[in-house]
């Protein structure tokens, strides 16, 4: 991987020769890699009767992932991982490893075995998310909020993936093809990403990990409240994820409508966001971060708030999710290039490392809270309490666009 200065010097309005072959077949990559995410999240119905699980073990699922890639994030930042290997190929032996600690799920003796084999999963993913939006950076100046938009959507249908899977496993029971199969998905990412992807001219090393620069984050107003919104994002984004799907197989069940439906419906609602991501990636760019961001949030906590009362009516409940779907994750990529935005360019790496293990450990209390008020109030109220993050990211998003740093973001539009 050559210098920066080895490289030629484009003006932004020059096309990139490769860069939109570059980006789609990284979105390829993304989403095929990141279909292990809820590759045991999907099928917690199946598990939760052979392991006999209680809402603590069906959280922990999802909950592993989480923290593995927090702690998969911050080693990557500490040893400067991007910087010492090719980024495809961190990419690829990322993607490969991730594989090989979701297939041997298949093999193991018990739960916690697969808690810790899920923890390596989240692990691995890091090499795979953190080196795929410095492969869009490279490819990126004026267009970011786009490209990433297209990233974040990849990652958001690989996410949806297992549920799709899970619809044609022996009518929703086989939960063992679902591993599997997302393995071979993670593998084929690895090849692709190692022998097709590339980087675009404007690759730089990546900034190292600071910790006297790991609270600026939160102590500099501007970059504070980008990273309070994206807080409140996340309070919502992964328990919805996570939770959503097995409440519509609940709702089908009650009406006597397809267990397979339901888990095609299921992957319809979490992979229409990366429609969603894309929208929104363009439009930021046009009409400004805050702006986006603020719709989002409004509207996604609406459905918090009202998305229960559907229970009984699998067909409006649907429709109601897919809506849902749609706005949780669109501001996604947006508080992400807010920040690299606002903060010292000096120390863009570590911001984006603090917001992202912030945003993930804030995901596991919520994952682990939807089960047990499902238990307490039904799948009626079990979601009203994600309404407080996406109030608490709102104000902060409209507070930042009254700021006179906020014309630092995409390209003054706010």
């Amino acid at each position: 991987m050559g210098a920066p200065s080895s490289r030629p010097r484009l003006a932004l309005n020059d096309p990139l020769p490769g860069k939109w072959l570059n980006m789609s077949l990284l979105a390829v990559a993304a989403l095929l890699a990141m279909s292990l995410w809820f590759s045991a999240s999907a099928v917690v119905p199946q598990l939760t009767i052979e392991w006999h699980l209680d809402a603590a073990g069906q959280s922990w699922l999802s909950m592993a992932v989480q923290l593995g890639f927090v702690l998969g994030a911050l080693t990557s930042a500490l040893t400067n991982l991007s910087d010492r290997l090719p980024v495809p190929t961190l990419f690829a032996v990322s993607a490969m490893v991730a594989a090989l600690a979701n297939a041997l799920i298949l093999a193991t003796p018990g739960f916690p075995v697969v808690v810790g084999l899920r923890l390596l999963t989240g692990f691995a993913l890091a090499g795979v998310y953190p080196p795929g939006m410095k492969l869009v950076a490279s490819w990126s100046r004026e267009d970011r909020g786009l490209l990433i938009g297209l990233l974040v959507g990849a990652l958001t249908l690989g996410s949806a993936s297992p549920h799709l899977l899970g619809a044609f496993a022996s009518g929703g029971t086989d939960w063992k093809s679902v591993v599997a199969w997302t393995s071979v998905l993670a593998v084929l990412a690895a090849v692709v990403a190692r022998l097709f992807v590339k980087p675009g001219p404007y690759l730089v090393p990546a900034r190292r990990f600071h910790w006297r620069h790991a609270a600026e984050g939160l102590t500099v107003r501007s970059t504070r409240l980008a990273n309070f919104g994206y807080l409140g994002h996340m309070w919502e984004l992964y328990a919805m994820w996570t939770w959503a799907p097995l409440m519509l197989l609940a709702s089908y069940d009650a009406a006597g409508w397809s267990d397979s439906a339901a888990r095609v419906a299921g992957f319809a609602v979490i992979g229409i966001g990366g429609i969603g991501s894309l929208a929104a990636g363009k439009l930021a760019d046009r009409f400004g971060r805050t702006v986006v961001t603020g719709v989002s949030l409004f509207l996604s906590g609406a459905c918090c708030l009202g998305i229960g009362l559907l229970f009984s009516s699998p067909l409006a409940l649907t429709a109601a999710c897919l809506l849902w779907g749609f706005v949780v994750v669109a501001d996604s990529a947006q508080f992400s290039t807010a920040v690299s935005e606002l903060a010292d360019p000096r120390y863009v790496g570590t911001a984006l490392t603090v917001q992202t293990c912030m945003g993930f450990l804030l995901t596991m209390g919520t994952i682990r809270l939807i089960p047990t008020l499902q238990g307490i109030a039904g799948w009626r109220w079990a979601f009203v309490i994600l309404v407080i993050g996406p109030v608490f990211g709102l104000a902060s998003m409209l507070r930042l666009r009254r700021l006179p740093e906020a014309v630092k973001m995409a390209s003054g539009a706010r």
